[in-house]
């Protein structure tokens, strides 16, 4: 989703495009997930794109492109990964091979090859772990809310956060290891590296799964009349959620002036968050699909119950950029391109 985005924002900026991607989004959560779709259409509708089939685990190849191009090549945007914490405890060494090797060779082919380029790399708010868990929160109606009197309520949680001495999951943990490689390529070797630590990336391109793309796969149910399970926290955890376009505008303000190792929080923050019973209301209003849900007692290991980011670090940094798309046009657009796609292809 974010790679696709990337590609028709800078692609309308003038800028040749190359993707590279090799669809393991499909080996992780099946053909539903599969990237071809969004791929085809980038192929068919840009015509200063171009795909590659690879996978960032294999160096050799990496660096062959990045050799070829060489000095051309002004931005890196890296949004691969294994972006699931039940997924990676079932396969440790994938998940650690596409989110901290991937990123390292990545890094590494930039430094050789185009080392004045801008690096994007999108990180997570779980490399905080468990921590804002610990936070003082409050149980309303529909969901959890930390406490009126805490530093982090009015904007949220900014980036003093630890990364520390806490629960992160197999994939948080995989995700630390690439975020770190990624400050230290732009403090050690002086390269433009920004780290962005998102919330929920979304939008109505997102192919969401159980596993992983709450609210794209919210819609999907419910679209679908399908049943939804709900992992814990009585369903009132929340989320901020980021359209993909208002995160790649924010990389496309970091590409303007660059910094060298600069990490941001990024997500919608108090102007776009939503619990999974607010979402589940919404689409109800504002598509009119009745969701068959279950919630059950057991949390996913290491979730979140409440996480609303602070982006006013970022905002501080490049005070042109700010948010276009709130929840409620964000799940509008979600309940309008879900209905359309099953339309077109309807299941069998």
């Amino acid at each position: 989703m974010i790679g696709g985005e990337a590609a028709r924002f800078f692609s309308a900026k003038g800028f040749d495009v190359l993707g590279i991607d090799n669809n393991m989004r499909a080996y992780f959560f099946g053909d539903d997930a599969s990237t071809e779709r969004n791929r085809l259409e980038l192929q068919r509708t840009l015509v200063n794109f171009t795909h590659t089939n690879a996978d960032v685990r294999d160096f050799d190849t990496i660096d062959a492109l990045f050799r070829k191009h060489g000095s051309d090549i002004s931005i890196v945007i890296h949004a691969a990964a294994q972006p699931s914490h039940d997924w990676a405890a079932k396969e440790p060494l994938v998940d650690f091979g596409v989110n901290a090797n991937g990123t390292l060779n990545l890094l590494e082919a930039t430094r050789l090859h185009c080392p004045s380029a801008t690096f994007i790399f999108t990180s997570t708010n779980k490399v905080y772990g468990d921590l804002p868990n610990h936070l003082p929160l409050e149980e309303l109606e529909e969901r959890w809310e930390i406490s009126s009197d805490h530093p982090f309520h009015d904007h949220g949680i900014d980036e003093s956060m630890s990364i520390d001495n806490s629960l992160h999951s197999l994939f948080g943990a995989s995700k630390v290891a690439a975020d770190v490689l990624t400050q230290e390529y732009g403090k050690y070797f002086g390269m433009n590296t920004g780290i962005f630590r998102g919330g929920c990336l979304t939008g109505p391109c997102h192919a969401g799964a159980e596993l992983h793309g709450f609210l794209s796969y919210l819609v999907l149910c419910a679209v679908k009349g399908k049943p939804y399970r709900v992992f814990g926290y009585k369903g009132k955890q929340v989320r901020d959620n980021i359209h993909s376009a208002d995160l790649v505008n924010a990389f496309w303000h970091f590409h303007q002036n660059p910094r060298q190792g600069e990490v941001y929080n990024i997500g919608g923050s108090r102007f776009s968050n939503v619990s999974m019973l607010e979402a589940i209301r919404m689409i109800g209003e504002l598509g009119g699909y009745t969701l068959d849900y279950e919630i059950l007692d057991d949390n996913r290991s290491g979730d979140h119950i409440w996480y609303v980011s602070d982006v006013r670090k970022f905002q501080s940094h490049f005070p042109d950029w700010s948010f276009e798309y709130g929840i409620e046009q964000i799940l509008h657009e979600i309940i309008e391109a879900t209905a359309h796609q099953l339309a077109a292809h309807p299941p069998s």
